[in-house]
C-alpha cells in the first residue's frame, strides 16, 4: 500500500518534532520543575551590636559576681566560717578570673582616663579587695571578724553592679519607687536603636512608694 505524498509529509514532520521534543522535552521539563524559594530575606534587628554590648556586660557581670556568691556561700557553711587552705584557693582563683574579665570589659578612655571607666575600677577593684579579706578572716575561724567579711563584700559586689550599669551604657533603671542613678561624666549614652519603640514604664508594686 502506497502512502499519499501529503500523509507522508505529516508522517515526517511528526517523527521529527517527536525526535526534537526527546532530546529538548527534558531540559525543559527540568527549568519549569526546578523548585523555586518563596522564602523572603530575613530582616535584620535593628540596632542588634548596640543589643549584643549590652547583654555582653550583663554576661560578664553575672560571671564575675557567681564566684564572689559561691565563696560567701562556702565560708557560711563552713565550722566557724573557716575554708579548708584547698578550698580557699580554688575560691581566691575563680574570683580573681571574673574579676579580671570584668575589669578588661570597663570603658576604654580616649585621652585621660573617664569618669566612668575610673568608677568601675575602683568597684572591680574594691571588690577584689573585699574578698582578700573575707578569705583572711575565713583562715582566722572567727565568726565575728567573718561576718563583717561578708557584709563589706555583699557591698562591693552591690557597688560592681552599679557602677558597671553607670559605665556600660546599660538601659536605665525604670521600675516604679527606685531611685534615679546619677550620670557619670564620661559613660557612654545608651544608644538609640531606630524603629524600636521606647520601653514602657512598668506597673506600680504595691507596697513601693513612688
Amino acid at each position: 500500500m502506497r502512502m499519499s505524498r501529503k500523509a507522508g509529509l505529516i508522517v515526517s514532520t511528526a517523527v521529527c518534532g517527536a525526535l526534537a521534543l526527546g532530546t529538548a522535552g527534558p531540559a525543559f521539563s527540568a527549568v519549569h520543575d526546578a523548585p523555586v524559594s518563596s522564602e523572603a530575606p530575613v530582616p535584620a534587628i535593628p540596632g542588634a551590636d548596640a543589643l549584643a554590648k549590652q547583654t555582653k556586660t550583663l554576661g560578664d557581670l553575672g560571671g564575675a559576681l557567681t564566684p564572689v556568691t559561691d565563696l560567701v556561700n562556702a565560708v557560711l557553711k563552713a565550722p566557724k566560717g573557716k575554708l579548708a587552705p584547698a578550698d580557699a584557693a580554688k575560691h581566691a582563683k575563680a574570683v580573681k578570673a571574673a574579676l579580671a574579665k570584668v575589669g578588661k570589659a570597663a570603658p576604654a578612655p580616649k585621652a585621660a582616663p573617664a569618669p566612668a571607666a575610673d568608677l568601675q575600677a575602683k568597684a572591680v577593684a574594691t571588690l577584689q579587695a573585699s574578698v582578700d579579706a573575707l578569705l583572711k578572716a575565713s583562715a582566722k575561724g572567727d565568726p565575728k571578724a567573718v561576718a563583717a567579711a561578708v557584709t563589706v563584700t555583699l557591698t562591693a559586689s552591690v557597688n560592681l553592679v552599679v557602677g558597671v550599669a553607670l559605665a556600660g551604657g546599660l538601659p536605665v533603671p525604670n521600675l516604679p519607687g527606685l531611685p534615679k542613678l546619677p550620670k557619670v561624666p564620661g559613660a557612654p549614652a545608651v544608644p538609640k536603636i531606630p524603629g524600636v519603640p521606647a520601653v514602657p514604664a512598668l506597673p506600680a508594686v504595691p507596697g513601693l512608694g513612688g
